[in-house]
């Protein structure tokens, strides 16, 4: 089905379509998924459902980066997914250079905390992140940060070439103790570099500001403090 077209079609109409006579609600439904993970655009005005592309958009300001999966940062539990979930959507200015290259950019979540101490442009790498990858295929460097394939799992890593040994190293930066991953070139059929990090865009931290609202209710119900209170507690 032809999503430039559907526009000005009903719901059931959509639905017989698609062999789902009798449930032009359950149209409605997915329909509405879709806008909301912004892969079409509904415009009600025009008559118009059309399909969202990668990319700069027409008479806007905005880019759609697709996101592609997840990856992990951790232990290797989530498989990467060669389609589209959604699409990020940034300024021109956010992008900056990274603009020239956005035909080569893709989105990934990152999951778990092993990177959590890595730093791309004073940003680091959270659990939940959304982070930026050029999938342009040119030789990564040591000290690279590097969105790998390893048994059909993408993870984030720091690369170093350890030539001397004829491997890879795959380096963790995080405040937990976690061991590299050692991949010699023998090996290399089963190892693909799908890109290189290049910009990470944080989550809003949602559960500090709940935290806040929670101390600010927690300090309302204890009342004012004291001098000698407050004395005490500052110089803990």
């Amino acid at each position: 089905m032809n999503t430039d077209n559907i526009g000005n079609l009903t719901l059931r109409d959509i639905a017989e379509r698609i062999d789902e006579n009798g449930s032009p609600q359950k149209i409605k439904h997915h329909l509405d998924q879709l806008a909301k993970k912004g892969l079409i655009i509904i415009d009600k005005k025009n008559g118009k459902i059309e399909k969202v592309k990668s990319g700069l958009a027409k008479n806007s300001n905005l880019v759609s980066l697709p996101i592609m999966g997840s990856a992990n940062c951790g232990v290797a539990v989530c498989f990467a997914e060669n389609h589209i979930e959604g699409y990020l959507k940034v300024s021109h200015t956010v992008l900056g250079d990274l603009l020239d290259k956005v035909k080569n950019l893709f989105v990934l979540r990152a999951i778990g905390s092993s990177m959590n101490r890595a730093v791309i442009s004073e940003n680091t790498i959270e659990d939940g992140d959304f982070v930026i990858v050029n999938k342009e295929q040119s030789p990564p460097k040591d000290g690279d940060y590097v969105v790998s394939i390893i048994d059909g799992v993408a993870n984030i890593k720091k690369i170093f070439l350890d030539n001397k040994n004829q491997q890879i190293i795959l380096v963790s930066e995080s405040n937990q103790d976690l061991p590299p991953i050692y991949i010699h070139q023998n090996d290399l059929d089963n190892y693909l570099i799908a890109g290189k990090v290049v910009k990470v865009m944080k989550q809003p931290d949602e559960l500090a500001t709940f935290r806040d609202a929670s101390a600010r209710d927690t300090l309302k119900a204890l009342g004012p403090m004291s001098k000698e209170e407050h004395d005490y507690y500052m110089n803990l």
